[in-house]
């Protein structure tokens, strides 16, 4: 049987999913076999597993911080929202269809439970530590009734539960009391520690807040987790953009479209690492400028996307730029948005039968019921992308869409896959524009790949004038690093012994 602990929050973004993704770290590094567990997830960051299994991104980098490959028993339940208090639900990786708020939280949620248990029941017999994240806050009593993620998985365990605030965002004493004081006295009684994260200060001044903190509620302050900023760890979903500033010009300046149903914005955070690279977010009513590369990220209602960008004016200026030779790059719903047409005909992804999209691709899009997800191995096509001419490297990515683009001229592809969910394929991938300046591709994660990161980058350098760089980051090496970091962090910040005895039942 594994021992537990269990992180929950005072609300959404206070820092769970790291703490928890720390707490993985520090348990592999003591030797244990531990694994993340997060009963139900919200997000629009996802990620496809070997066996082509949806399944939420943030407990990927907790698989990652753990030495382990994602597996979707981590996570069983996801909820991707599709707008307007409505979600596609995933579960066990596959989507069982788009449900509204009102018929997932009154009808749906608990017969999913049975599917938490079972993950449970396989991941306590296979580890000796199973470190699980809540989501929101447990003191919603308007969702208490068909909770599947906080205190209904803590009851089932018995696991010992760590409360966790921000305060970084102000409010956090009374975050931590009003949500004990909410809770019912067997639910209390499962939190054993409050941990306050985020914090800038001296702590000599907050001693105080910690003492009336652990009189008030008869709880022990487990630790004060300092705010850690450029982690390198992928974010769990787009609240975190929020917090993405550039602090300082840099040679290459890259403009990501911030989308109302962005997904996949990870896609992007190998590219934000490079010491060459500005990377914004253009939100609602921000200047694109003079960008040297566009990027249309993934979308989890395209169709509505690509009419933001046109009520918006960005449609007209992304083409007016595309026209003056800044180059484009669209991946999964953005590549869709760069072909002439996007047509919804059972209503899959939005209520609109059709859109036109930017017309910078000679493609056609239709989206249809069923959805692809496949992990893909894949090598460049010659001419490739900025007139690069790429190596025999092997790159990795993973396809999630519910799109089947067709192509209305003959067309240069992007990629050859060449495995596909573990099997052996020889199939085209995305589309390259005659003159090099417009790439579109399905596949999610292809700046991950370091060689060719660093070839699209040095080819903008040039284009700009610039000598390239020729410095390949090796980002595999550079997360392990960055969980390592955050492992010595936390571990300094909490009160190891403490969790370890409550793991125990010994406190």
């Amino acid at each position: 049987m594994a021992k537990t602990i269990m992180l929950q929050g005072t609300s959404s973004h206070v820092g769970k999913s790291i703490l928890t993704t720390a707490l993985c770290r520090i348990f592999l590094q003591d030797g244990k076999k531990v694994v993340p567990f997060k009963a139900q997830n919200m997000a629009l960051n996802s990620y496809v597993t070997k066996d082509g299994k949806e399944m939420g991104r943030a407990q990927v980098a907790q698989a990652e911080a753990a030495g382990l490959e994602p597996q979707v028993e981590m996570n069983p339940v996801l909820l991707k929202p599709t707008g307007n208090a409505c979600s596609q639900v995933i579960v066990m990786g596959q989507s069982i269809g788009n449900l509204s708020a009102a018929e997932y939280h009154s009808g749906y949620s608990l017969k999913a439970l049975g599917v938490v248990k079972d993950c449970l029941e396989r991941l306590n017999h296979d580890y000796d530590v199973i470190v699980i994240e809540g989501a929101g806050s447990p003191a919603e009593v308007n969702l208490k009734a068909n909770d599947i993620v906080n205190m209904r998985v803590a009851k089932m365990l018995q696991a010992p539960v760590l409360l966790v605030a921000d305060i970084d965002r102000g409010g956090a004493l009374a975050s931590l009391v009003g949500t004990l004081e909410l809770l019912d006295p067997d639910e209390r009684a499962l939190v054993k520690g409050l941990v306050i994260n985020k914090f800038r200060g001296d702590i000599e001044l907050l001693k105080p807040a910690l003492t009336f903190l652990e009189e008030k509620t008869g709880k022990p302050i487990v630790g004060v987790v300092p705010y850690v900023t450029e982690m390198g760890i992928d974010d769990e979903d787009s609240v975190s953009l929020d917090d993405k500033q550039v602090d300082a010009v840099k040679e290459l300046d890259i403009a990501v479209m911030r989308l109302p149903k962005i997904s996949n914005f990870t896609d992007f955070e190998a590219l934000a690492e490079e010491e060459d690279v500005s990377l914004r977010y253009i939100r609602q009513g921000e200047e694109l400028g003079q960008p040297d590369l566009i990027i249309l990220p993934g979308s989890k209602n395209t169709t509505e996307d690509m009419l933001y960008l046109m009520e918006h004016g960005y449609k007209d200026k992304i083409k007016h730029l595309a026209k003056s030779g800044v180059p484009v790059v669209g991946i999964c719903g953005g590549y869709q948005m760069l072909g002439e047409m996007l047509y919804d005909p059972h209503h899959t992804e939005s209520q609109l039968d059709s859109m036109e999209g930017l017309g910078l691709l000679p493609i056609h899009t239709t989206f249809e019921p069923n959805k692809v997800t496949h992990q893909v191995q894949a090598v460049a096509m010659k001419p490739g992308f900025l007139g690069i001419t790429p190596g025999q490297e092997v790159l990795s990515g993973y396809e999630i869409h519910m799109g089947r683009t067709n192509f209305l001229t003959k067309v240069q592809s992007a990629f050859t896959l060449i495995k596909r969910s573990e099997q052996t394929v020889s199939l085209t991938d995305g589309v390259i524009r005659s003159d090099g300046q417009i790439m579109g591709t399905y596949l999610h994660g292809i700046f991950d790949n370091d060689t060719f990161r660093r070839q699209v980058l040095d080819a903008l350098r040039v284009k700009k004038g610039l000598e390239p760089l020729g410095k390949i980051i090796n980002r595999s090496k550079a997360k392990e690093a960055a969980y390592d970091r955050l492992a010595q962090i936390v571990r300094s910040s909490l009160d190891m012994t403490l969790i370890k005895k409550l793991m125990e039942n010994k406190a």
